[in-house]
């Protein structure tokens, strides 16, 4: 009998051991801290809540109630930590307003699987795309990829080893706003919409500390506000942030620049992994003027990022 007895106990140690990852993640999300290191714990609310479920599931399987317990805390504490990320506040929609869907994804430099993005966009039927990582492949049948978007405004420089070919594509008419320097690479153009003009901005920041000095995303971030503020219209950002929306560069995006994120859940990356255990580092941030109306995956296109598509309209006035 004292073995089994045993054996329980080291189980209920190794199991609540576990749970101390997903409760060291929603802790630092929780307290909104910058520091780098909290930060980078502060991307993972998405997989600790995977994690504490899977444990939590476990230990009822086996009726180890003490970690059932525990698993429900961290669970509670997981979903606290992540909803700002997963449920930000919306505005309501002006009735009968028109609608605009943006497709964004970032294709991965090495991915020349152009079958599979072109099937993903044409699928998505979007006004407007936007694109990072364009590959040599995906760019040298462009027509294939974005045949139906004739409107462009491409923008290619370095990013780290490889160039960084951001595109803003639309059926309409657009106009593309001259680059100016800037840490952040991107590319900005105003789109002419059913919603009237709309600033059109795709960017991508760079990976977070330690791959990139500490303040690499701050200072771009930064650079990207200053730009916005000179657009003239209602902005839309679409790219890869490497970073979810409720962790620093988030909060700076949403404090600094006014725009409001799309829902971070399903994730995005990696796409190898089931989506609900992704992190949602591809967003789309959109002005306050616009309202939300839903946000989905797209079909996979074959690189390690799912694309996102949302459909904005105008806003209720005073919602």
């Amino acid at each position: 009998m004292a073995a089994p007895r045993l054996i329980r106990r080291l189980t209920i140690l190794a199991l609540t051991g576990l749970l101390g990852g997903p409760l060291a993640i929603s802790a630092a999300a929780l307290s909104g801290l910058g520091h780098r290191w909290i930060d980078i714990l502060a991307q993972f609310t998405a997989p600790a809540l995977i994690g504490a479920a899977l444990i939590g599931l476990f230990a009822l399987a086996l009726r180890l109630w003490p970690v059932v317990g525990a698993s429900a805390v961290v669970l509670i504490l997981t979903v606290i930590a992540g909803w700002p990320q997963w449920s930000p506040a919306r505005a309501a929609p002006q009735p009968d307003a028109t609608v605009v869907t943006l497709y964004f994804a970032n294709l991965y430099m090495g991915n020349d699987d152009v079958p599979a993005i072109a099937r993903s966009i044409t699928e998505a039927d979007a006004d407007v795309v936007v694109l990072v990582e364009m590959s040599d492949a995906a760019t040298a049948r462009i027509e294939e990829v974005l045949g139906d978007y004739p409107h462009r405004a491409i923008e290619t420089r370095p990013s780290g080893r490889l160039g960084d070919r951001i595109t803003i594509a639309s059926r309409r008419p657009l106009a593309a706003h001259r680059t100016v320097e800037s840490e952040a690479p991107y590319v900005a153009a105003t789109v002419q919409t059913g919603l009237g003009p709309l600033d059109v901005m795709g960017v991508h920041l760079t990976r977070p500390w330690p791959y990139q000095y500490q303040w690499a995303q701050i200072r771009q971030v930064m650079d990207l506000t200053e730009i916005a503020a000179g657009l003239d219209h209602p902005v839309v950002m679409a790219g890869d942030f490497n970073s979810v929306s409720s962790a620093r560069i988030g909060r700076q995006i949403k404090g600094d620049m006014g725009l409001v994120p799309a829902p971070g859940w399903p994730g995005t990356w990696p796409s190898q992994i089931p989506s609900p255990a992704a992190m949602t580092i591809d967003q789309v941030y959109h002005a306050p003027e616009l309202a939300l109306l839903d946000r989905r995956l797209g079909r996979r296109t074959g690189s390690d990022h799912r694309p996102v598509i949302v459909r904005l309209t105008k806003a209720r006035t005073g919602s």
